[in-house]
């Protein structure tokens, strides 16, 4: 009995070393594949703040927090399965699929450089009504304008993830899906909350002439003149507090910058790739042959010197293809899209009165 039972405790500790492993190469691969999606993580975080300008401020942690749930639906309820569908059935198809999304990455950066360098003709700004059912209804029109976004970031996060995944097993694979896609959203959207409340937080430490006592959970108990260490800490606040309060504007102006370059690199990189998965070797060759000679030359930091050869090639690769892809997009994508939409809207409202 006791040798079937030493036997039965040896199994299971064999299982729990099996899935102690499993686990490690689930958080390896998943750390891995998030790090190729940096690019769009960075970008997202830029791009998301703008959908809670012109709300009041009680409303911009809602606001967040209906995009950031929308953003894990999408996520895990339809490019999850989608996505271990199409590795399953067609696989071909995720090389092609995740060029598409480069290219898409490619044309975003390079309309994002080509509307600094030439700004669009002002139109008036979008102002949310006073209304609450007007507000409310745009806030729901915002909240969904993101999420649609968002679907496309997050499509092609998964398609990076499932294209750098070395496991063969569905399981691991949805796993590690699901571990990308709960990391990556918990990071921008807290990332976004962090951004959006920075200059309230800021106003609230510039006008805050008790620190110290607030610190401690005591200005309400000891109301009254302002304490030594009130005062000492006072200065340090409110510097801090105006410090963000003044340098928001230029820290969501460089995340922009960032989040475009990144674009541009990680799309130039995919694109990379996926000619040298169809016989093209010779754009990414010249990359590394390039990137190998600049961390010869500088020995003393031969990783970053490669490392930001191969970013700076891709990004350059990235932006020539994004710019060539600019004309088609505005002048045959767009009128396409426009007429279709014209015809569905034409088709509704002939519908809608034989609907009534």
């Amino acid at each position: 009995m006791s040798v079937g039972l030493l036997a039965l405790l040896d199994d299971v500790a064999a299982l729990a070393r099996v899935a102690a492993a499993s686990l490690d190469d689930v958080v390896a691969q998943a750390g891995k594949a998030g790090t190729k999606a940096l690019g769009i993580v960075i970008d997202d975080a830029a791009v998301t703040p703008r959908y809670v300008v012109g709300f009041a401020a009680a409303r911009e942690l809602p606001i967040v927090w209906r995009i950031a749930v929308g953003s894990l639906k999408n996520k895990l309820l339809f490019l999850l399965p989608g996505a271990l569908l199409l590795s399953y059935l067609v696989p071909w198809v995720i090389t092609p699929l995740l060029m598409l999304g480069g290219l898409y990455l490619c044309y975003e950066g390079a309309e994002k450089i080509l509307h600094a360098l030439v700004p669009a003709p002002a139109q008036a700004e979008d102002t949310v009504a006073t209304g609450p059912q007007d507000a409310q209804a745009q806030e729901d029109q915002r909240v969904r304008g993101a999420i649609q976004t968002d679907f496309i970031l997050s499509a092609e996060v998964m398609a990076l993830t499932l294209a750098s995944l070395t496991t063969e097993s569905t399981v691991t694979q949805a796993a590690i899906l699901a571990v990308v896609g709960i990391g990556v959203t918990l990071l921008v959207y807290g990332v976004v909350a962090l951004i959006v409340k920075a200059d309230d937080a800021g106003v609230a430490l510039a006008a805050n002439d008790r620190p110290a006592s607030t610190l401690l959970g005591l200005r309400a108990a000891t109301p009254g003149a302002a304490s030594g260490p009130d005062r000492a800490l006072r200065p340090v606040t409110r510097g801090f507090g105006r410090a963000l309060v003044v340098g928001m504007p230029y820290f969501l102006s460089g995340l922009a910058i960032l989040g475009t370059a990144a674009m541009l690199w990680v799309g130039g990189g995919i694109l990379l790739h996926g000619l040298e998965h169809f016989g093209v070797t010779a754009p990414a060759h010249r990359v590394h042959d390039a990137a190998k000679w600049m961390a010869a030359a500088v020995p003393s930091l031969a990783g970053a010197a490669e490392w930001l050869t191969t970013a700076t090639l891709s990004g350059l690769g990235g932006l020539v293809v994004g710019g060539l892809t600019i004309p088609v997009a505005q002048f045959v994508l767009a009128p396409v899209t426009r007429r279709v939409r014209a015809l569905l809207g034409s088709a509704k409202a002939q519908a809608a009165p034989a609907g009534h």
